[in-house]
């Protein structure tokens, strides 16, 4: 499971000129679900977004977690962050786990996160065209990935 997990002071989810999802300063969340992610993945991710240390203390240090400001998150799923394009100029999508499975993956990271403490998680619409609107502060991003071969990644 990979995460681009972008700082910002505001954003939005617009599906047919609706906004689904918004939020104030927090995070926007691009999550993407791996062939052979589970529930243990998603979990993992949540605690790591929840407790990432990103926000600014009363000092300009990056010391604060999501939980500490009282942020947001605005999760997105989006399958494309498992595009291989090394051959070609088309990419190809195979590493991408099926609509079946991911799905109910991405809801429980959103399930996840609330039970991590994120007062406020809002979503984009599974397998919708999504118009994401992201004003990233700093900026800071990053990438998370928790792969279920991965030791390390405790």
């Amino acid at each position: 499971m990979r995460a681009v997990v972008q700082r910002v002071t505001k954003g939005s989810v617009t599906v047919e000129g609706q906004i689904t999802g918004t939020v104030e300063q927090g995070f926007v969340i691009l999550l993407g679900v791996k062939n052979g992610d589970t529930e243990a993945e998603a979990r993992w991710l949540a605690n790591k977004i929840a407790g990432l240390r990103v926000f600014d203390d009363d000092e300009g240090k990056m010391n604060r977690s999501l939980l500490d400001v009282g942020g947001g998150a605005l999760v997105v799923s989006q399958f494309t962050l498992y595009a291989d394009a090394r051959r070609g100029k088309r990419p190809g999508f195979t590493d991408a786990a099926p609509p079946e499975i991911a799905e109910p993956l991405v809801s429980r990271f959103v399930e996840f996160l609330r039970e991590y403490g994120v007062q406020r998680v809002e979503t984009g619409i599974f397998r919708a065209m999504m118009q994401v609107e992201i004003h990233n502060d700093g900026p800071v991003t990053l990438i998370l990935e928790k792969d279920a071969n991965d030791p390390n990644a405790v």
